[in-house]
This record gives structure tokens, sequence and C-alpha cells, in this order.
């Protein structure tokens, strides 16, 4: 005789699973906020060894058309923002970028904005111009900068680098702006 197998489970069974699955629901509304982030294993922001010790070289195109590459960013701490306009977390944390940069500038800093490889370059300038973002935006539209950065697959990533190049700093997901900011006070 075939029976469903909800059938042969008791009132304590049934109280257990209804509590799993009432406990399980924030973690699912959690993974529908930030549907459009890419992650890693951990959603901690973390200074991690990404094999990148320096900030390489590399060449650049800002959304105005106008060419940029790293040896321009000599002399200057470098904040670099790796995200994506359909990342939720990104678009959180983008005026504690524009608050950071505004705060450091006219101290040396530079920030650099770079929008992952699948992100439209349209809806990129959109978010651009709508929120007046106002450090450098690049579009990484063949992943070439990602990839001169330890192969970034996590948004946000966020890298500091000091006046000589140095890696400062680095955190994957959203960093701990207070302690990204102690670390640029102490590079200028």
């Amino acid at each position: 005789m075939d029976r469903s197998p909800d059938l042969h489970i008791n009132d304590n069974q049934r109280m257990r699973r209804a509590t799993l699955a009432w406990l399980a629901t924030p973690f699912a509304l959690a993974g529908l906020a930030t549907a459009g982030c890419r992650r890693l294993e951990t959603d901690r922001p973390t200074l991690s060894r990404t094999g990148l010790s320096r900030r390489p070289a590399f060449d650049y195109t800002r959304l105005d058309g106008s060419q940029g590459n790293g040896s321009t960013l000599d002399g200057h701490v470098v904040l670099v923002n790796f995200w994506a306009t359909t990342c939720a977390e990104c678009v959180q944390e983008m005026p504690d970028i524009v608050s950071t940069h505004h705060r450091f500038q006219a101290q040396g800093l530079h920030t650099l904005a770079v929008a992952v490889q699948n992100d439209p370059p349209a809806s990129v300038a959109r978010f651009a111009q709508s929120r007046q973002l106002p450090f450098d935006v690049v579009i990484d539209n063949t992943g070439v900068i990602a990839k001169a950065f330890g192969n970034v697959v996590a948004t946000p990533t966020t890298f500091l680098f000091d006046r000589l190049g140095g890696l400062a700093f680095h955190a994957e997901g959203r960093p701990n702006f207070s302690d990204l900011h102690a670390h640029i006070t102490r590079l200028l």
C-alpha cells in the first residue's frame, strides 16, 4: 500500500517541521535581498590574501570616454571599489563610498568605481548620473581589470592602496567603513 510520508508523522514532527520552516524564512528573505550580488563563502568583510600586494598596471576608460591607467594614480592613496548596479549591497554602500571620497579627496584620496563585466553600460551610466557620483566610474566590460586585481569575483570588493601602490586594505563584501577610514587616515 502506497502512503504519503506525511500521513505517518505525529504532531511533534509536524511542529518541528513548521518551526524549521519558520526559522529558515529570514535566511531565504536575506538571499532575495542580495540577489544580483555575487558572493564568496562568507558575507563578512575580511582583510584577505588575494596574492595581490601592489596596485596592478591596468588601463581603463571612464564613463566620459577619457582614458586612464594605473600609472596616473601614482602618488595618491587609491580606493578601488568593484560593484554592480544589480547588486543590492553595492547600491546600499555607494553613499558611504561617496562620503568617504568627499571626506578624504582634498588630502589626496583618489576613488575609482569599477562596474563589473556583466553590468549593462547604460545602467551604470544612469546610476552614476542619477547619484552624481563624484569620482571616476569605469566599466570593466571585458573583465580585464577584475583579472588584474586577482580575479575579483565578488561584489562589492574594495581595495585601498598606499601612495607607493602597496595594498593596505582589502574587503570582500561591504567593508567596515570605520576601519577603512582609519586606514585611509593613516596613509594620508
